[in-house]
């Protein structure tokens, strides 16, 4: 399995931008299909974004789409989460998810989900 470790999280005001890192060990990264889930206290996670593994496919949850952005970079095994114009309801711990066998509806409900990080925490002050 690959081993994941995010970075990037923080405090930033209403309608900043931040960009979290997911590092990846291993050599089979590009093999791999990567998302975001975020968990805010007292909710369940959830899916914010993912990218395929052959790039053929990018995914946004709706409360996300056209502020944030996943990219990938497999000849660094890091993916990427460029967050702008944030929001307090975007506070949350950011999680990294990797998956060999992606299906999105799956991956959404956390089914089809392998590998994950230690998470990022992100707050976003008012």
């Amino acid at each position: 399995q690959v081993q994941l470790v995010e970075s990037g999280g923080g405090l930033v005001q209403a309608g900043g931008s931040l960009r979290l890192s997911c590092a990846a060990s291993g050599r089979t990264f590009s093999t791999y299909s990567m998302g975001w889930f975020r968990q805010a206290p007292g909710k369940e996670r959830e899916f914010v974004a993912a990218f395929t593994w052959g790039g053929g496919n990018i995914y946004y949850a709706d409360s996300v789409k056209g502020r944030f952005i996943i990219s990938r970079d497999n000849a660094k095994n890091t993916v990427y989460l460029q967050m702008n114009s944030l929001k307090p309801e975007d506070t949350a711990v950011y999680y990294c998810a990797a998956s060999l066998r992606f299906q999105y509806r799956d991956f959404v409900s956390l089914r089809a989900v392998d590998s994950w990080g230690q998470g990022t925490q992100v707050t976003v002050s008012s």
